[in-house]
């Protein structure tokens, strides 16, 4: 049965040059740097906070700006200049020469960092208001319906950016998409207190999770069944300047689409009641350990939901190989890391062509997937024409993790360090597409690459 709901008249809330849609500091940075550079711009941000999964979702980690070497920083941009500004609070602690973690944040600060990003730079902002639909007038996207406590209003602009994750605006816009038949499980974040002091982790990623009498993954395997945990993969960080609040990511919420509405609140409620089924375990095989569960997370952590077909498919190929681009806009030196759906624990392909099966409990499986080269590469890049979506509006480009890659490439490209980066591409793109007046497809990636070099991101 569908309800037909009659056609009424919609105030304009809003007209900007640009408009972003998504908060994550994949968001947050598309819009600031379209404002430094003189667009007028606006935000769209259905949580009460900017910053995403780093933030809604309390992962507390960034990785590596520099090359699988380490000895050439290959990021920089707004994600350096962040992490720069929460230095001077000491909210960040570095971790150098880690494949697994390159910061530590406290995401608490982060929050309020980012909103003064945003006030900085004379962006126009609005939290708690969900994007709704597309308002398309003539076969052109003219404006977007949201809605928030003001009720329900349009935002006109000449330029959009989908920076939703999970390609919302472009899903309504009826544009190619698709959804991997193994797309990467989400999981759930919890802040813990009392968990102890040391939380280093090893380089294979897993945190340390010797407990006072209990070793977490251990326990984790031997009485799963009796507390209804399903397998995954646990990791970890102590808050910057706490000394027992760690931020613990060891659910696994399997074949639930954040993008469905059904699904999403099934997950939601899943991983929250998995988090409790750990530290219940805890209470009871290491009762010695006085845990108080301090924050949840408002949204999931998604890794992967939709991927919106564009003018060019980065393959795991290009990832693995590292694959030069003359249209590339952003590098990145995190190894293809994969949650598997079908199995529990995960696979690490190294751009040096090794392999590691992890499951927690069991011993690690090491292979390779290729032989070692005499030149191996040290980092990979994502180019310009993975943001542009195929389809008839030409005022669109996608940042974020719905950007199109196969698999694969996904597994590396997706971590906030380099998703950032696209964030970054798809402000300078759409500023120079309305200051030139020309569609997002006829831009000079050469002028691309050299604004976002003089904004400081790097081009390689």
């Amino acid at each position: 049965m569908d309800i037909i709901e009659p056609a009424r008249t919609v105030p304009v809330f809003y007209e900007a040059d640009i408009c972003v849609l998504g908060g994550s500091c994949t968001g947050a940075f598309a819009v600031v740097r379209a404002a430094r550079l003189g667009a007028r711009v606006v935000i769209i941000e259905k949580q009460g906070a900017f910053g995403g999964v780093a933030t809604s979702g309390l992962v507390n980690i960034w990785h590596s700006l520099y090359n699988t070497e380490f000895d050439k920083q290959i990021i920089a941009g707004l994600t350096l200049e962040t992490i720069e500004r929460l230095k001077l609070i000491d909210a960040v602690r570095a971790e150098k020469k880690n494949h697994s973690v390159g910061y530590v944040l406290n995401t608490e600060e982060l929050k309020i960092e980012l909103d003064r990003l945003i006030l900085e730079n004379g962006v126009k902002a609005y939290l708690h208001t969900v994007f709704t639909a597309p308002f398309v007038q003539d076969g052109e996207l003219k404006a977007v319906i949201i809605e928030n406590k003001s009720g329900r209003g349009a935002i006109k602009a000449k330029l959009f950016i989908d920076a939703t994750g999970d390609g919302d605006l472009c899903a309504r816009l009826k544009l190619d998409e698709r959804m991997s038949p193994h797309f990467q499980p989400s999981t759930t974040c919890a802040k813990i207190s009392g968990w102890g002091e040391s939380g280093d982790a090893t380089e294979d990623g897993i945190a340390n999770e010797q407990l006072l009498d209990i070793h977490l993954s251990e326990a984790l395997l031997r009485y799963k069944d009796e507390f209804g945990i399903p397998e995954g993969f646990g990791w970890g960080r102590h808050v910057p300047g706490s000394r027992d609040v760690y931020m613990y990511s060891g659910t696994r919420v399997y074949h639930s689409s954040s993008a469905d509405g059904t699904e999403l609140t099934y997950s939601e409620i899943e991983g929250r009641r998995q988090v409790r089924a750990i530290m219940d375990l805890i209470r009871k095989y290491g009762p010695q350990n006085k845990l108080s569960l301090v924050s949840l997370p408002s949204y999931i952590g998604t890794r992967e939901t939709r991927h919106i077909n564009c003018a060019y498919r980065l393959t795991g190929n290009d990832v693995l190989y590292g694959t030069k681009f003359d249209d590339a806009i952003a590098n990145g030196s995190y190894r293809v890391d994969i949650h598997h759906q079908d199995k529990p624990g995960l696979t690490f392909k190294y751009l040096d062509g090794q392999e590691v099966y992890l499951r927690p409990g069991h011993p690690q499986v090491v292979g390779r997937w290729r032989d070692s080269l005499p030149n191996n590469p040290t980092f990979y890049q994502i180019p310009y024409r993975s943001l542009l979506p195929k389809g008839p509006y030409d005022n669109v480009i996608l940042a974020g993790r719905m950007i199109d890659v196969d698999e694969e490439a996904f597994g590396g490209v997706r971590v906030m360090v380099n998703m950032n980066q696209t964030g970054e591409a798809a402000g300078v793109a759409a500023y120079l597409a309305l200051t030139q007046s020309r569609s997002l497809h006829q831009i000079n990636v050469g002028l691309i690459r050299q604004t976002l070099a003089e904004g400081g991101s790097i081009m390689l």
